[in-house]
C-alpha cells in the first residue's frame, strides 16, 4: 500500500454514498487514455447525475471522478462490467485510495478489529480514531461538531454499501469475487487490507 503519511486528509467524501449507478454511468463516459477533467465536463453536461440542484450535482460528480480515476485500466474495466458486488468493492477500494482517511480507518480499525475478533463497530470507534488523527492534523481538529456528525453517518453509509458492515454495524468478512482478488493482487496485494479479513483469500486466486 502506498504511503499516504504525507497526503492531506480530504473529508469531501461527506458528500453522500458510495454512488454506485452513478459511478457506473460516469465511468461508462470516461474514454481509455482520456482526461478526466474532460470526462468530469461531460457528466455534468450529461445530467448523469440526476439531482435539482446544479451545485449538489456538481460536488457529487466531482467526488466520483476522484475516486474512479483512482482506479487502474483493469479495475476500472471490471467496475464497468462487473456485477453489483465487485462493483461495490471497487469503488470501496477508489474510496480508500482518494481518502487517506478511510483508508487508514478501513485498515486500522476495520481489518484489525476484524482479525482480533471485536467485529461491532459504533459511532464511538469513529470518534476515538478521529480524535488520534486530529493530534497530528490541524485540519482535523478544525473540523466542527456538525461536520464531524456528518463525516462518521457518511462513513457508516459507505461501510454498508460496500458491504464491509452489516446493517446492524458488525463488520463483515470481506467476500471479494476471484476477479476482484487478482485485480487487486496484481496491483498492490497490500490493498487487499481495506476489506476485513481479504488477505486469506488472496492465496486462492
Amino acid at each position: 500500500m502506498e504511503s499516504s503519511a504525507q497526503r492531506p486528509y480530504l473529508m469531501s467524501f461527506g458528500t453522500g454514498g458510495l454512488f454506485i449507478n452513478e459511478s457506473v454511468a460516469v465511468a461508462r463516459q470516461h474514454l481509455a487514455g482520456a482526461d478526466w477533467d474532460a470526462t468530469l465536463v461531460a457528466a455534468q453536461e450529461s445530467g448523469a447525475f440526476p439531482v435539482r440542484k446544479a451545485s449538489s450535482a456538481r460536488r457529487s460528480i466531482r467526488e466520483i471522478v476522484n475516486r474512479l480515476k483512482q482506479l487502474s485500466p483493469d479495475e476500472l474495466a471490471l467496475f464497468i462490467e462487473g456485477d453489483r458486488s465487485e462493483q461495490a468493492a471497487l469503488l470501496w477500494l477508489a474510496a480508500c485510495r482518494a481518502y487517506r482517511f478511510i483508508g487508514e480507518f478501513a485498515v486500522e480499525v476495520l481489518s484489525d478489529r476484524f482479525l482480533s475478533l471485536r467485529t461491532d463497530l459504533t459511532y464511538d470507534d469513529f470518534d476515538t480514531f478521529l480524535s488520534a488523527k486530529e493530534e497530528w492534523s490541524p485540519k482535523l481538529a478544525a473540523l466542527s461538531p456538525s461536520t464531524r456528525a456528518k463525516l462518521r453517518a457518511v462513513l457508516f453509509r459507505l461501510m454498508r454499501e460496500a458491504e464491509v458492515l452489516s446493517q446492524d454495524n458488525r463488520i463483515l468478512g470481506a467476500m471479494l469475487s476471484p476477479r476482484v482478488v487478482a485485480v487487486i493482487h496484481n496491483g498492490n496485494p497490500e490493498e487487499l487490507r481495506y476489506f476485513p479479513g481479504a488477505e486469506r483469500q488472496s492465496g486462492r486466486t
